[in-house]
């Protein structure tokens, strides 16, 4: 996917997350006041009942008592308000009830359950007036003046800070035959009812909706993140991968220039330098002095045409890189011969080997190309270490891989030429071609296997070379 495409498309999820999870929060938001709107429906729904019962019980146990027994309601007489007082409390006993209150239709309160309100006509709302002039109830749902609107969704109301206000048309049937529903209006009920518990609940199931709705936008927000970041982290891979790939096919393109150019050229010289290093070396056996000053002329030429005569031969073992014969190799074999090839230069240098290679680890193979590896890898680890020092030569089957490990004593690797000691023409040497590493990591890929340079923990350089087994 393109760079700009895919930062579209992050984008673009990223865009698809939020607006999930705020349209979550919206419809949580939604349906929990949707559900607080059918409770207390459901509540005024219940206090209609209630005053409907109370209007019935007051007008069959007390209004038509009183006028039989007193011919008419007067509730100065203590009697009768002891009466009216009893029926209400047996109706609106455990009903949660602050206050209830009887207005006449001037306004004024003939019954309440504060004593102190009877007689008072400053006390009357616009819904009594209302309920007087129309003859249909209304209901109210208000909160004390002292408890903050947003309070309720941090702390829960607490008895009597929330009320619903009932104001109810109070009718008498005209004779003792008709429905009291549709009576002579006769006063206003109005009703202070506590509904904190029932608030309460609106409240709780409100927060259950809210976070239920929030949890599930919240999770599905954690499994598209997840997938995106799984894509980022894919995409960043594949993006590592592709520069690698670029860059190597540019670093192909541009070796195999070069090494048609340098392979044409080494074939032309190789002949005539081939002359030179032997005819040098005839007029050396000739001269017999090496001390002398054409000898030691002689020997110069010798030993920089024999030198110049490998440079060529790395150039074109490069440029020109030999298929591998595919025959059955053993690993021990392969290694005891670099060895005892290197031996003198040990010695030489004071390098102890210590070996620990199983026999009998076998790979198909070249055995001269994988001698070749080897004996680089080797001749590299001693010339790191250019003195005294130990050498590790470690060989052993994981699984279908044979592993084999060269530890060397040296100063190991600087972690700033790490990246680059594979590279061709890359070297540290002051007479080198870079071209050794090279060659060798080429032996290596063309049987399947791999080289892995890096620094040993417990000090020094090490080479690791996984081939495939037989």
């Amino acid at each position: 996917m393109p760079s700009s495409s895919y930062s579209t498309a992050k984008y673009l999820s990223w865009g698809s997350l939020a607006l999930t999870f705020l349209a979550g929060l919206a419809l949580s938001i939604v349906i929990a006041n949707q559900a607080r709107q059918t409770l207390l429906a459901k509540q005024q729904e219940f206090g209609l009942l209630l005053a409907q019962n109370l209007n019935h019980q007051i007008y069959r146990r007390f209004i038509l008592p009183t006028l039989v027994g007193f011919g008419r309601v007067e509730l100065r007489d203590a009697t009768q308000y002891e009466r009216l007082e009893s029926v209400i409390n047996s109706t609106i006993h455990g009903l949660n009830m602050l206050e209830l209150r009887i207005y006449d239709l001037d306004g004024v309160i003939s019954y309440s359950t504060e004593a102190e309100h009877v007689g008072r006509q400053d006390l009357m709302t616009q819904d009594v007036r209302r309920v007087a002039d129309r003859g249909e109830p209304i209901f109210a749902v208000g909160k004390r003046e002292d408890v903050p609107i947003w309070s309720e969704w941090i702390m829960p109301p607490k008895p009597g800070q929330v009320v619903m206000k009932m104001t109810y048309p109070l009718r008498v049937a005209t004779d003792l035959g008709d429905d009291v529903h549709n009576g002579t209006l006769v006063g206003v009920l109005e009703i202070y009812q506590d509904i904190a518990g029932v608030y309460k609940t609106v409240i709780r199931f409100q927060w259950i909706i809210i976070l239920n709705s929030l949890g599930i936008s919240l999770l599905l927000f954690l499994v598209l993140l997840m997938l995106i970041r799984r894509v980022d982290k894919i995409s960043a891979q594949r993006l590592q991968e592709t520069q690698r790939l670029e860059r190597q096919l540019h670093q192909n393109e541009k070796l195999a220039s070069m090494g048609r150019m340098v392979a044409s050229i080494a074939h032309e010289i190789r002949n005539p330098l081939g002359i030179i290093r032997s005819s040098a070396e005839l007029l050396l056996k000739k001269q017999g002095d090496e001390n002398s000053l054409h000898g030691r002329i002689l020997k110069a030429i010798f030993d920089e045409s024999r030198r110049l005569s490998q440079i060529v031969s790395d150039f074109l073992d490069y440029a020109r890189p030999k298929a591998p014969r595919q025959e059955p190799v053993e690993l021990a074999t392969v290694l005891d011969q670099v060895l005892v090839f290197l031996e003198h230069e040990c010695r030489k240098c004071e390098v102890q080997v210590e070996r620990q290679v199983e026999r009998g680890l076998m790979l198909s193979g070249d055995k001269d190309l994988l001698y070749r590896a080897f004996y680089n890898i080797v001749s590299n680890g001693l010339q790191a270490m250019a003195g005294p020092g130990t050498l590790f030569v470690q060989a052993s089957r994981r699984g279908e891989t044979l592993e084999t490990v060269i530890r060397d004593t040296g100063p190991g690797i600087d972690a700033a030429i790490a990246d680059k000691l594979l590279d061709p023409f890359f070297t540290t040497k002051d007479h080198g071609t870079g071209l050794g590493l090279a060659i060798t990591n080429g032996i290596i890929q063309s049987h399947g296997g791999e080289l892995r340079l890096e620094n040993a923990p417990e000090g020094g350089a090490r080479a690791v070379v996984l081939l495939p087994a037989a």
